[in-house]
C-alpha cells in the first residue's frame, strides 16, 4: 500500500507578527499538513518563526526546509532543537542539507569550502545531533525522543547515501547546480535524471528495516486548462527542460485541479513521493489538490 500524502507549505516571508500567524493559520485552514521555513540570510530566521507558527495554530507540524548546516554548530543546534521541540509540543520536523549559495556564508563570515567539505560538516552535525539528543544527560531535551524526526535533502551520491542511513524523510528538489552559470543557479532534473538518483538512494537505502518517507519540492504550482502551452512557457525561462520534459517532471504541477492530482498519485506510484511541499506564493492555488487527495 503506498503512504497516504501528506502536504507542507515552505513559507518564504514574514511581513509582521499578525500577518505571519495569520498566515499560518490560512495553511491550516487549507489542510496542510506541515507549516516550513527555509534557511537563508535575508530570510525569515527559522526556529523563532516556528514557535510562532506553532503557537497560531493547532494541528499542523512545523519544519526546517531545509537548515543550512554551515551556520550551525552541532551543539547549538542541539539546543536550539531541543528547546523548539519543546515549545512546539512536539510537531518539530527537522530538515538539514548542505546549503548551496556561497555568497551567504561570505557575507556570514563562514567557510565555504568545497562540496566534499560541506557534506562532510553535514555529516558530523547529523551524528552529533543524534549522539547529543539521545544523551539521557543533554538538556534541554526533546519532547520527540530520541530526537525530532529528521529530513535529509539533496541529489549527490554522498548525500543520498546519508540519508539513506538517517533520515526519517529523504528529500528531492529535483534540481542540481546548473553547469556554466553562477554558482548557486540551480536547474531542473529532468523525469529520467530523477529516476536515475531514486535508483540510487534506494541502492542505498536497500537494508533499512523502515522505509523513510520521500519528499518532493514542488517549484512551481500552474493551474490551466491548456498545460501545453504553459509547460512551453516554462521551458522558455533557460531551466534546462525542454516543452515535453516540463509536463512530465514532478517539480512542476501543471493543469486542472483533476489533472494536477491524477499527476502526484502518478508521482507517488512512480517514484515514491507522498510528502508533497509547495511554496509559499502557490499556498492557494494549490488548496484544492490538498481537499482532492487528503486521506489518499
Amino acid at each position: 500500500m503506498p503512504r497516504p500524502f501528506r502536504f507542507g507549505v515552505n513559507m518564504l516571508t514574514i511581513e509582521s507578527g499578525p500577518a505571519w500567524r495569520q498566515k499560518c493559520r490560512q495553511a491550516e485552514d487549507l489542510g496542510y499538513d506541515v507549516v516550513l521555513v527555509p534557511d537563508h540570510l535575508g530570510w525569515p530566521a527559522p526556529f523563532p518563526a516556528l514557535v510562532a507558527a506553532a503557537e497560531a495554530t493547532e494541528r499542523p507540524r512545523v519544519g526546517t526546509f531545509v537548515l543550512n548546516a554551515g551556520f550551525w554548530n552541532p551543539a547549538l543546534l542541539a539546543r536550539e532543537v531541543a528547546t523548539t521541540d519543546l515549545l512546539t509540543d512536539g510537531r518539530l520536523e527537522l530538515g538539514l542539507g548542505t546549503g548551496y549559495v556561497r555568497d551567504e556564508h561570505d557575507k556570514a563570515g563562514l567557510p565555504w569550502g568545497t562540496p566534499g567539505e560541506r557534506v562532510d560538516h553535514l555529516t558530523r552535525t547529523v551524528e552529533e545531533l543524534d549522539r547529543l539528543l539521545g544523551d539521557p544527560e543533554h538538556f534541554p531535551k526533546a519532547a520527540q525522543q530520541p530526537r525530532p524526526p529528521l529530513l535529509i535533502g539533496g541529489n549527490g551520491p554522498r548525500m543520498l547515501r546519508l540519508a539513506a542511513r538517517h533520515a526519517d524523510i529523504a528529500a528531492f528538489t529535483g534540481g542540481r547546480a546548473a553547469r556554466g552559470k553562477p554558482e548557486g543557479t540551480l536547474e531542473l532534473l529532468t523525469a529520467q535524471a530523477l529516476d536515475d538518483t531514486l535508483t540510487a538512494y534506494r541502492k542505498a537505502a536497500a537494508e533499512r528495516e523502515r522505509p523513510a518517507e520521500l519528499n518532493i519540492l514542488v517549484q512551481r504550482v500552474l493551474v490551466t486548462d491548456d498545460r501545453r502551452a504553459a509547460a512551453r512557457e516554462i521551458a522558455g525561462h533557460g531551466i534546462g527542460l525542454d516543452e515535453e520534459q516540463a509536463l512530465h517532471v514532478p517539480t512542476f504541477l501543471i493543469g486542472t485541479v483533476p489533472q494536477m492530482a491524477e499527476q502526484l498519485r502518478a508521482h507517488r506510484e512512480r517514484y515514491g513521493f507522498s510528502y508533497i511541499t509547495v511554496l509559499d506564493p502557490f499556498m492557494e492555488a494549490f488548496a484544492p489538490v490538498v481537499e482532492e487527495l487528503k486521506g489518499s
